[in-house]
């Protein structure tokens, strides 16, 4: 196993970890981002007021984006599996 393909299977791994985690990071950000707006807004300063719009964000990005993440890590497992068993001794 040379430099390279070791050095294409770790970039491979973080852009595909950055592109499954992407839709979840960020709409944890737009709730956080909207409910801070709304607080400072009317000035209530409740913690759950903050905390419950990020679960909901993350169950509804959960259910949208879910099945594409699901394949694209399948994706990535299958391709390092078939790359691992054509790995010459």
């Amino acid at each position: 196993m040379d430099a390279d393909l070791v050095l294409d299977v770790c970039r491979r791994s973080l852009e595909t970890s950055l592109l499954v985690m992407a839709p979840l990071v960020l709409s944890a950000l737009v709730a956080g981002v909207l409910a801070g707006l709304f607080q400072a807004a009317t000035q209530i300063q409740e913690p759950t007021l903050a905390f419950v719009p990020k679960i909901v964000a993350l169950g509804i990005a959960l259910m949208l984006f879910g099945p594409w993440m699901l394949d694209r890590m399948r994706t990535f497992t299958v391709d390092t599996i078939d790359l691992v068993g054509r790995l010459q001794r």
